[in-house]
């Protein structure tokens, strides 16, 4: 895992965190969005992260 993609894993758990103990109701909020945002970026930072290895071998 990249560290991009693990800053945004970590970034996705602490806004699900917040709107979580913030908000009871079932309600979008700003902490709500921000997680699916994080959640979506830590998708593509993973798919890129596999997509551009480091070939050492040199054909």
């Amino acid at each position: 895992m990249s560290k991009s993609a693990a800053g945004f894993l970590i970034l996705a758990l602490l806004s699900g965190i917040l709107h979580l103990s913030l908000i009871q109701d079932a309600v979008v909020t700003l902490p709500l969005i921000a997680c699916g945002v994080f959640s979506g970026l830590f998708v593509l930072a993973l798919i890129a992260g596999r997509k551009f290895k480091f070939d050492p071998v040199l054909r």
